[in-house]
């Protein structure tokens, strides 16, 4: 009898040594109020694929057979129904075969069939190197998607530099978008590995461009990015009508140092024979004009000037306070590549509104108050070392400073003590370890902002001891002056300023008392100030930074509680978005991008670093 079938009342006697039947569980029965019952075996599934795994293997009432090749496999078309799309397809179609026992299958592996067979019986499969990818072609014009996704799955499981692009070309010619993501994920992270195998050279060109295009490629430098695409075009000549321009294009020239520009890529016979080429090679020269301040007519910025993820840098962010009211010693650093936030070394002094830059690989931080007093001190962090290191001290003890860096020198621009504001602005030389005094602003400003952009170095707003300000001056350098350019469309101070595709971004503040979450962008070329999207939500004393193309704004303080959110503006989408929080809600903290290798910068946990509360 049957498990589940009703159990007559004179067969319920037991014998003595037999195990009382098991009983319908509660959720089995349902009694109905006419009288009726409902009895469901939820179990009795397992026993009827078991009968049908047994018929399958014994070879009874089988009423198909498969013929593979020379392999003929005995089966049941209502089994394969079930479970491969195209045969249900088949069997349920007007087709000749449906009505056939014998179906022969032409241009598959008979043992992947088979495979398959055994899977619609089982719900089993054993995957090895040898029989995933005759598998996964079996899986995908049998529409079988469990066993490709899985097939899939284990392919990832085992990539390696010496596979994955084979794997990739695999999985386009099956349409497998799933797995072509995934190698091409792994590429990028192994791309260094991977240009050395020999599968490299024979990648189509499509794929070669999708590889070198992509932001994710993990390399130390864009001189690997040009080695690959060299080694690749020397490889394929015959390519190189087609496809020369298109494959250099993807390499950002523009990032590539200036003496391997004219000492190597300059001098290639294959860049110099193609005017498309030689096109990229003068936007990479006037993209390090632009930078050096020289004024190059109609240079654009594009894609090709935006550090791919593991050459961007580090986003530092620096000190602050919090509710408890506490300035930080602790430095949070972002990975763009991991996508995460860290904990760096402390700084030997607590700074609030302390002023930081990051200069040739390093970090600064300057000035700020300890929670006792003002400093003039400044420390310097070395990625390579992983430790802070006392420097020279300023002439002026100060908080609210800012800080920009222009063909060298450091500059340390306003900021106040609990008596004024400052108008001073002081030059620290890198390579001498001093300060020295240059011309003062036009206007005392606490809480400024600043960035050099072109020749210039920008002091935005800032308090003058009365008012928050809309007021704008520059500095040139060379004549050691200051003068007014047109002002901000809003007072603001406590605001972070940055460049981003040689615009001057000014991104949140206090209007007075008032935090702001309006954001302004000054273009130098056309002199005009024009607002752009607010941010999520008000920011004064918020941190600001450029990183791959897109202004990150860090804590800050919205007038109700102090934040450690962090979002991001994408000028193509004119957007913010938030991207993560750090973990100490933070404002007055400076945050800067280092161009260290993340490898470089060690996570040393919290530290003694106090945890505040948000509110």
């Amino acid at each position: 009898m049957a498990p589940g079938d009703m159990v007559p009342e004179h067969a319920r006697q037991l014998k003595p040594r037999e195990k009382p039947l098991p009983q319908p569980r509660p959720s089995e029965c349902d009694s109905e109020v006419d009288g009726t019952f409902v009895f469901e075996a939820h179990e009795a599934w397992k026993e009827f694929h078991n009968s049908l795994r047994q018929f399958y293997e014994a070879g009874e009432l089988c009423d198909v057979t498969l013929k593979v090749g020379s392999k003929l496999i005995p089966c049941h078309k209502l089994v394969l129904a079930c479970v491969i799309p195209y045969f249900r397809a088949m069997f349920l179609s007007e087709m000749s075969e449906a009505k056939q026992e014998l179906i022969e299958i032409r241009d598959f592996d008979g043992d992947a069939i088979q495979d398959l067979v055994t899977f619609a019986y089982s719900s089993r499969l054993t995957l090895t190197v040898d029989n995933v990818q005759p598998l996964l072609y079996a899986a995908c014009i049998l529409q079988v998607e469990l066993v490709a996704r899985a097939c899939c799955e284990y392919m990832k499981a085992h990539f390696h530099p010496s596979n994955c692009l084979a794997v990739r070309t695999f999985a386009e010619s099956h349409n497998r978008v799933d797995l072509m993501d995934m190698a091409d994920r792994y590429a990028c992270e192994h791309f260094r590995e991977v240009v050395e195998c020999e599968d490299f050279p024979c990648v189509s060109p499509q794929h070669l461009c999708t590889l070198l295009s992509s932001s994710d490629l993990n390399i130390l430098s864009e001189t690997q990015v040009y080695s690959a695409a060299v080694k690749w075009l020397k490889a394929n000549p015959q390519h190189h009508a087609a496809w020369l321009d298109r494959i250099m294009c993807q390499v950002r020239l523009p990032l590539l140092p200036v003496d391997f520009l004219t000492g190597t890529v300059a001098k290639e016979e294959m860049i110099k024979g193609n005017l498309s080429c030689r096109d990229l090679l003068d936007e990479a020269r006037n993209y390090h004009l632009h930078l050096s301040n020289k004024v190059v007519p109609d240079f654009e910025y594009s894609i090709r000037t935006t550090h791919r993820k593991y050459t961007a840098g580090v986003l530092f962010c620096v000190g602050g306070r919090g509710g408890s009211g506490d300035p930080f010693r602790s430095i949070e650093c972002y990975s763009i590549s991991k996508n995460s936030w860290f904990f760096g070394p402390e700084m030997n002094s607590r700074r609030r509104h302390v002023g930081v830059i990051s200069v040739g690989g390093k970090v600064y931080a300057v000035g700020g108050h300890d929670g006792s007093e003002h400093l003039g001190n400044m420390e310097m962090f070395d990625p390579l070392t992983n430790k802070w290191m006392m420097k020279a001290s300023m002439n002026t003890k100060r908080r609210g400073i800012a800080l920009a860096a222009l063909g060298g020198p450091i500059y340390a621009i306003g900021g106040l003590d609990d008596n004024s504001c400052f108008n001073d602005v002081e030059r620290y030389d890198i390579e001498s370890d001093r300060w020295s005094a240059v011309a003062p602003m036009n206007t005392p400003r606490g809480g400024v902002g600043s960035v050099a952009l072109g020749s210039h170095v920008y002091a935005v707003g800032g308090n003058d001891g009365i008012a928050s300000l809309s007021s704008v001056e520059r500095f040139d350098p060379h004549l050691n002056k200051w003068t007014e350019v047109k002002e901000m469309g809003q007072r603001r101070a406590g605001n972070g300023v940055s460049e981003l595709n040689g615009c001057l971004y000014v991104v949140g503040g206090f209007d007075d008392n008032s935090p702001l979450s309006s954001v302004e962008r000054f273009d130098p070329r056309s002199h005009r100030w024009e607002y752009v999207a607010e941010l999520t939500t008000p920011r004064g004393g918020v941190g600001v930074a450029t990183v791959m193309g897109r202004v990150f704004a860090v804590g800050g303080h919205n007038g109700n509680i102090y934040l450690n959110t962090v979002e991001a503006f994408d000028p193509r989408m004119n957007r913010w978005e938030l991207v993560g929080s750090v973990s100490h809600c933070r404002a007055g903290a400076g945050v800067a991008v280092c161009a260290s290798h993340i490898s470089q910068i060690r996570d040393v946990g919290q530290g003694s670093s106090n945890v505040v509360d948000c509110m």
